[in-house]
C-alpha cells in the first residue's frame, strides 16, 4: 500500500488524483491533504479519504473549521510553516505536488528524500529552480516524475531509448482560444473570453497561460531540466485536438507520439504507476471519430509569452525565475481586470529587460530575484497602465 501526499487536493490536479487513488484503493492510500481556501472541498475529501493531516495554507478561516477536522481525527495544521512540514514528513512514498505558482518550490524541495517519488504537476518547480531540484534528486536518490500530459507523453515515448539518440522533443499546444483571432484583437480580449479553453478544464491561472501560450513556454523550460537535452532540441507544434500529447524525432528520422483523450486521470495514473502501467476504466480514444488530426507552427509574434519563455531559458540563469514571477503578477492583475489581455506578454517582457539576470546561488537568493520582479510588474502597472 503506497501512501500518498497531495499537496493542493481541491484544485483540478488534485481532484483528478484523488480520482484515480479512489479507483486503486487496494493499491494506494491517502496521508496528508493541503489546500487553500477551498476548504469545504478539503474538509469533504478529510471526511472521505481519511488522512492523517490536513494543511490550511490560508489561515483567515482555520479557527473555523479546526473543530469539523477534530470531530473526524484528522490533525490540521497551518499556513506556509505547515505546508513545509507536511511536504517534509517521511511517511510517504509519493509527494503529487498540484500546487500553482512559485509557492511550489520549496515544498518540492522538502519532498525530496530517498526512496520518494515526486510526482510534479507544478511546473514552476523546475521553472525556476530547475538545477537545484534535479541536483537535490541526484543527490537524495529521489524520484521526479512529471504529470503534466505533454511531459508524461514524452516520458513514455523515451522509455527503453538512449539520450544520444534524439533529434528533437516536440510538445505539442492546442494553441488555446485566440489560435485564430487576430493580435490587433487581442486588446479588446474579454476574461470570459481567455478563461475559455476549447480542450482542458483547468484552473484559472494555467487556462489563463494557456491562451497566452505561456503555458507551453513554461512546459519547454521544465522539459530541458527534466530531460536533459540542449534548447535547440525541445521544439513546440500546435495541435489544436489536444489528442497528441506530445511526440520523440529520433536522428533515424522515425517519430514517436502518445494520443489519448484530454483526460489528466491517465497522466496523473501513470506517474503513480512509471514504469509499470495499471488497468483503467478511462474513456478510450477512437481514432474512427476523429477524421483529421491538424498540426501548424506557433507564431511567435502574436503570441509572444511563448517567444520570451524561448529567451528566457536561453538566456539563463535567473531569467526564467524573473519570466515565471512577473507572469504570475501578470496574470493576477489581468484575472482582476485592472490590465488588458495583451499587457500580459508587455510586463513580462519589461521585467526581464529591467532585472539584473545574473546567476544564484541558492534558493533564497532565487526567491529574492523572484520577489524584484513581482515589484516591478506591480510598479509598472501603477505608473503605466
Amino acid at each position: 500500500m503506497k501512501r500518498i501526499s497531495i499537496l493542493g487536493s481541491t484544485g483540478s490536479i488534485g481532484k483528478n488524483s484523488l480520482d484515480v487513488v479512489s479507483r486503486q484503493k487496494e493499491r494506494y492510500c491517502i496521508a496528508y491533504l493541503t489546500a487553500n481556501r477551498n476548504l469545504e472541498r478539503l474538509l469533504e475529501q478529510a471526511k472521505r479519504f481519511h488522512p492523517k493531516a490536513v494543511v490550511i495554507i490560508d489561515t483567515n478561516r482555520v479557527a473555523e473549521f479546526k473543530p469539523q477536522f477534530q470531530q473526524i481525527g484528522v490533525e490540521l495544521l497551518s499556513g506556509f510553516e505547515g505546508l513545509l512540514e507536511i511536504s517534509a514528513r517521511d511517511d510517504v512514498d509519493i509527494v503529487i505536488n498540484a500546487l500553482v505558482g512559485a509557492v511550489g518550490l520549496r515544498p518540492t524541495l522538502n519532498a525530496i528524500k530517498p526512496g520518494c517519488r515526486i510526482a510534479l504537476a507544478n511546473k514552476e518547480t523546475l521553472v525556476l529552480g530547475g538545477e537545484l531540484v534535479m541536483a537535490r534528486c541526484k543527490e537524495q536518490g529521489a524520484e521526479l516524475v512529471p504529470i503534466d500530459s505533454e511531459h508524461s507523453a514524452l516520458l513514455q515515448c523515451l522509455l527503453g531509448e538512449r539520450t544520444e539518440d534524439i533529434e528533437q522533443l516536440i510538445l505539442t499546444a492546442s494553441g488555446g482560444p485566440f489560435r485564430k483571432k487576430a493580435v490587433e484583437e487581442f486588446r479588446e480580449v474579454t476574461l470570459g473570453e481567455a478563461l475559455n479553453h476549447p480542450n482542458w478544464n483547468m484552473g484559472p491561472k494555467i487556462t489563463i497561460d494557456s491562451a497566452t501560450l505561456m503555458n507551453k513556454g513554461l512546459e519547454v523550460i521544465e522539459a530541458f531540466w527534466l530531460f536533459g537535452l540542449e534548447l535547440s532540441k525541445i521544439n513546440v507544434v500546435i495541435h489544436p485536438q489536444s489528442i497528441v500529447h506530445s511526440l520523440v524525432e529520433f536522428v533515424d528520422g522515425s517519430v514517436k507520439a502518445q494520443l489519448g483523450l484530454p483526460d489528466m486521470r491517465v497522466p496523473i495514473q501513470y506517474a503513480l504507476t512509471y514504469p509499470k502501467r495499471l488497468s483503467a476504466t478511462f474513456p478510450r480514444l477512437d481514432l474512427a471519430e476523429w477524421q483529421k488530426l491538424t498540426f501548424e507552427a506557433p507564431d511567435l509574434e502574436k503570441f509572444r509569452c511563448l517567444k520570451l519563455a524561448f529567451a528566457a531559458l536561453e538566456q539563463g540563469g535567473v531569467a526564467p525565475a524573473i519570466l515565471n514571477a512577473s507572469n504570475e503578477e501578470a496574470v493576477n492583475l489581468f484575472l482582476s481586470e485592472r490590465i488588458r489581455f495583451d499587457q500580459i506578454p508587455e510586463l513580462v517582457e519589461s521585467a526581464l529587460n529591467s532585472c539584473e539576470t545574473n546567476s544564484y546561488h541558492d534558493i533564497d537568493d532565487l526567491l529574492q530575484y523572484d520577489q524584484m520582479a513581482r515589484s516591478h510588474v506591480i510598479d509598472k502597472c501603477k505608473s503605466s497602465f
